[in-house]
């Protein structure tokens, strides 16, 4: 009898072991398929910036947008997302600034005007994104090397621009960091 409460346990465990790996990978593919979501829609420009965190179903968007539609049109998107269970937004709409719209553009130009980010303008969703609230500037996304995170940061420090704030990463920091 104990032998087979031990069989017992064992396999419990091992069970449990399972559902959690499992679990965890269907986060990550529901983590995937948000991705695409966001990425896909149309008015998701590169100033605007949303990260997604995945627990058992339950999806946390955090970042700024350019227009509150933006935030809501977002919400919907990933809630319909196969396994989605519950969307948490806290998602920040940036405030109408006429001086921040023309730094926005600006910080653009700056940067993807450069010869050394051409191939990241390319794209169909250029992978560094420009957030601009009060003057300050945010530069967010995925870079290549840390020579292009440096000169992405020192291109969008121009006149105008109160601070600039660099939380590029590169694609080798990516690949170090743990999933989901």
């Amino acid at each position: 009898m104990k032998r087979v409460l031990a069989v017992l346990a064992v396999a419990f465990a091992l069970t449990a072991a399972s559902a959690s790996a499992q679990e965890q990978r269907k986060d990550l593919q529901i983590f995937n398929d948000v991705a695409k979501a966001v990425n896909r829609y149309a008015y998701f420009t590169i100033f605007d910036d949303v990260t997604a965190n995945v627990d058992g179903g339950v999806v946390t968007l955090d970042g700024r947008v350019t227009m509150p539609y933006k935030s809501d049109e977002i919400v919907k998107r990933v809630a319909r997302v196969d396994g989605v269970h519950q969307v948490i937004n806290h998602i920040t709409v940036l405030p109408v600034s006429g001086f921040d719209d023309e730094l926005r553009y600006r910080v653009a130009r700056a940067i993807y005007g450069n010869s050394n980010f051409w191939n990241y303008g390319a794209s169909a969703n250029p992978s560094i994104h420009i957030i601009v609230e009060h003057g300050r500037v945010t530069l967010t996304g995925v870079v290549q090397s840390n020579v292009d995170r440096m000169l992405a940061r020192s291109l969008a420090t121009i006149p105008g621009a109160m601070s600039v704030k660099n939380e590029l990463k590169t694609v080798q920091e990516l690949r170090e960091a743990p999933e989901i």
